[in-house]
């Protein structure tokens, strides 16, 4: 699948079945989630990646387009911290990254990239999360 052929669709084009409206009393990340699925992939925010992301929806869809901001910055902060889309990222099961193995390959590129004081302003976990995203790639490459 080219992405790039479908940024201009949205979640809910792409990743059937579309959803339904969210309850009326659904939680605001729900909401958001629900909301964020009718937005064109081209107009999805690092913020808004990290949501999909970290909520494991569309992960096909999305994790490409993290994967492609991430590559550049690996650090960037997209909502919460710096390296906040990154955790959420490498966090994302194997079974999605089996087919995405190049994407998978650029974004270990990129963290191993990454000098180790880098790692000094994560959350105290991340740069385990991190060697083992590294690890899993290095095994299936």
């Amino acid at each position: 699948m080219d992405l790039l052929l479908h940024l201009d669709r949205t979640l809910d084009e792409l990743d059937r079945p579309r959803w339904p409206d969210p309850p009326a009393d659904a939680t605001h990340l729900v909401r958001k989630v629900h909301a964020l699925r009718r937005v064109p992939l081209r107009e999805l925010r690092p913020a808004d990646l990290r949501t999909l992301v970290s909520q494991q929806v569309a992960l096909p869809y999305v994790v490409p387009l993290a994967v492609r901001l991430l590559v550049d910055d690996p650090l960037l902060d997209a909502y919460f911290y710096p390296g906040d889309l990154l955790l959420a990222t490498v966090n994302v099961p194997p079974a999605v990254w089996a087919p995405l193995q190049e994407l998978a390959e650029e974004l270990r590129a990129a963290v191993t990239a990454l000098p180790e004081s880098a790692y000094e302003d994560l959350p105290r976990d991340a740069a385990a999360e991190i060697a083992r995203f590294v690890s899993w790639c290095e095994r299936n490459a």
